[in-house]
């Protein structure tokens, strides 16, 4: 397809005298860039192709450069950023350099929060609403764009009850495509379900309450017979009783991929007093087939080729099995061997490769929708019940639950395992992404076993010690292909780690999938004449104080690598132990990531950025160790002490 439109968009006001016809053109052309964008890289594709008429439709019905919009999530951003003028850098989007693939502040004004976290846009979008009024600014609007697989999560009802209480006009645009990154689980999706069969509802409760109010009551049977129209009528309305009730104003369901009744009814409660909420149904995959037919595979789909007949040719897949699936295979080898196991996830099924897990043990699987806090404290519940919970999540989505790992699960010292994925740098995705601060909360939590897989022959031995630990674990690992270290196998004990290699030039010691990258890169310092050990540490608490300390005594210097943050992570725990026990810190230089968020961009390129690349490994060492004559210096970022 030729573009025609997009190219000459430099603002959204460019399509606000768009003819009909050229609004249909555009959101094609939408569609055929998003199709483009996909044969080359992984990005999220299905939940885009869902929201390009809703957000023509708001373009039209809104001025965002002085309204204010939230898309809740913010992965469904793309064709925002394509009706904003974005066009010409499109190509780059989610590589180093370029485009984000959530909202970002920095590229554009229509870009208010960085959004990547499910839940928070009503709150943000009422917070504006609630400072504009205050500074003076009373005519700027409000919009919050929220999926309903986000909708289960606290905060939105914590964000509703407060807006209905302040009485705020603010729109709530509820995008209902019956998904999350899995179908949608819980009573909500039943309730929607419902409402997705009721009649068009435009606060009609309101007014039949006033009409029942002034009919006359003479006697029982009437007063019987109007109780029985009440029931009826809200019957009939059910789509928009559950918000009314709560004090918004529920318009809907409107189709939301037809764009002129879009536009309508946009204008329409534009203007309405206090808070309303828009019902939006979407299809996920909209405009393309096979998303349509699959939107799960669809959500953010590996690379592939498109033929004339809109079949898909996968490009081709890495070979090493990644650490997600390994994980997923020992997790189902310890549920056929131990009734007590069970799995709870966050709307994370097919992230984290639990299809066949759900398949088949569908009583001990449990998939709370977007609710990480609440599936915590329900897997300790569980716990003490005497079951084997594993909490399975991405550790960045894991913070939501913060009070209720201290509270709920290491206060009571419960015996739950957080499977952690993505942990560390998660490429394209970008800061709201990275998993790399749950060494630093996880270890200050006491009770709690803080371990990480060297490689995969790690995987499931560390599953199985956790079988067998009578308290909380928490095991990371992160999105990429699992490398396997050659090696005698070596059983987990804890607070054990296992010496791959004893250096007299220098020490590796390593926390997570690192500890490979390490044995390549001593193994190329070695024909440069240095002999560097390495240490696969597998604990960061417990830490085996014996082993490591004893290379800080005995080695002219020791590097601590990991996949996470240098504040208060494994480097930290070293460093303290060391301090403790009254040794030199000066000869320990940390690796991790440093105190600031980490761009997206390819993994291998951000983690070569910040030295922990096999050829960063290498530059560190050149620069530390006193016998070696190279004039390459490590990163400024790397941190001695």
């Amino acid at each position: 397809m030729k573009l025609e439109l997009l190219p000459q968009i430099e603002s959204a006001k460019d399509i606000q005298n768009y003819e009909p016809q050229q609004l249909v053109q555009l959101a094609a052309e939408i569609r055929e860039v998003l199709c483009s964008v996909v044969e080359d890289r992984a990005a999220h594709f299905a939940s885009n192709l869902g929201v390009v008429e809703l957000c023509i439709a708001l373009h039209l019905a809104y001025d965002f450069k002085k309204d204010r919009l939230i898309w809740d999530t913010g992965h469904q951003i793309y064709p925002h950023k394509l009706v904003t003028g974005r066009y010409k850098q499109f190509d780059g989007i989610r590589t180093r350099g370029g485009l984000m693939g959530y909202p970002n502040p920095e590229e554009s004004e229509y870009d208010l929060f960085m959004t990547g976290h499910a839940g928070c846009s009503v709150s943000t979008a009422l917070g504006l609403k609630a400072g504009d009024d205050l500074i003076g600014q009373n005519d700027r609007r409000s919009v919050a764009v929220i999926g309903d697989g986000a909708l289960p999560s606290g905060i939105v009802w914590e964000a509703m009850t407060n807006a209905v209480g302040l009485k705020k006009d603010m729109l709530v645009i509820l995008n209902d495509n019956r998904m999350g990154i899995c179908p949608r689980v819980g009573g909500l999706a039943e309730y929607l379900d419902k409402a997705r069969l009721a009649p068009f509802y435009n606060g009609l409760k309101r007014d039949v309450a006033w009409l029942l109010n002034k009919v006359p009551v003479v006697g029982e049977p009437v007063e019987h017979a109007l109780g029985n129209f009440k029931e009826a009528m809200k019957n009939m309305l059910h789509g928009g009783m559950l918000w009314e009730e709560m004090g918004f104003r529920y318009v809907g369901p409107v189709d939301g991929h037809d764009l002129p009744a879009l536009q309508r009814h946009l204008e329409m409660v534009r203007d309405i007093k206090g808070p309303v909420m828009l019902h939006v149904l979407t299809e996920k995959g909209h405009g393309f087939e096979p998303a349509c037919e699959d939107p799960v595979r669809f959500h953010t789909p590996a690379p592939f080729t498109r033929t004339e007949d809109n079949e898909i040719v996968p490009v081709k897949k890495s070979k090493s099995e990644a650490y997600t699936n390994l994980v997923s295979d020992a997790i189902y080898g310890m549920m056929k061997r131990d009734h007590r196991v069970c799995v709870h996830t966050a709307a994370m099924c097919a992230g984290n490769d639990l299809g066949k897990i759900r398949a088949d043990f569908p009583d001990r699987f449990f998939d709370t929708g977007i609710t990480e806090g609440h599936t915590v404290a329900f897997a300790a519940g569980m716990a003490k019940t005497g079951m084997r919970p594993i909490v399975d999540i991405y550790s960045t989505f894991l913070q939501r639950s913060y009070d209720q790992i201290f509270q709920e699960v290491a206060l009571q010292n419960l015996p739950v395992t957080f499977t952690l994925d993505r942990a560390g740098l998660c490429g394209p995705d970008g800061p709201t992404h990275h998993g790399v601060f749950d060494n630093t909360y996880m270890r200050s939590f006491p009770n709690v076993v803080v371990m990480a897989p060297g490689d995969a022959a790690d995987v499931a031995p560390m599953l199985d010690f956790s079988l067998t630990h009578d308290g909380p674990v928490s095991i990371r690992y992160p999105k990429t292909g699992a490398a396997t270290v050659e090696r005698p196998a070596s059983p987990v004990e804890l607070g054990r780690s296992e010496i791959y290699k004893w250096g007299t030039d220098g020490m590796f010691v390593a926390f997570g999938i690192q500890f490979a990258d390490c044995v390549a890169a001593a193994e190329q310092l070695r024909s440069e004449g240095l002999d560097i050990g390495v240490i696969n540490a597998r604990f960061a608490k417990p830490l085996d104080t014996e082993t490591i300390l004893r290379a800080v005594r005995e080695c002219p210097f020791v590097i601590t690598v990991e996949e996470s943050t240098l504040v208060g992570g494994f480097g930290s725990a070293v460093l303290e132990a060391a301090c403790d026990a009254g040794l030199n810190t000066s000869t320990i230089t940390r690796l991790g990531i440093p105190d600031r968020f980490v761009e997206h961009g390819e993994r291998d390129e951000l983690l070569d950025s910040i030295n922990l690349s096999i050829d960063g490994l290498v530059r560190v060492v050149r620069d530390c160790s006193p016998r070696s004559g190279a004039t390459l210096k490590a990163s400024p970022e790397v941190s001695t002490v």
